[in-house]
């Protein structure tokens, strides 16, 4: 019984998790391509 209960929590939270670890992934990319254009700009400058 219990089992079932926690298995159906997990099956709530995985879509939820897997959007947000998605989203976590694309702002970290996002936050080093902003660093590494920044610093590729400040010594062409």
């Amino acid at each position: 019984m219990k089992m079932k209960k926690e298995q159906e929590k997990n099956k709530k939270y995985d879509k939820g998790q897997i959007f947000v670890k998605i989203m976590a992934g694309i702002l970290a990319l996002l936050m080093i391509l902003a660093g590494t254009s920044t610093l590729i700009y400040s010594l062409i400058r």
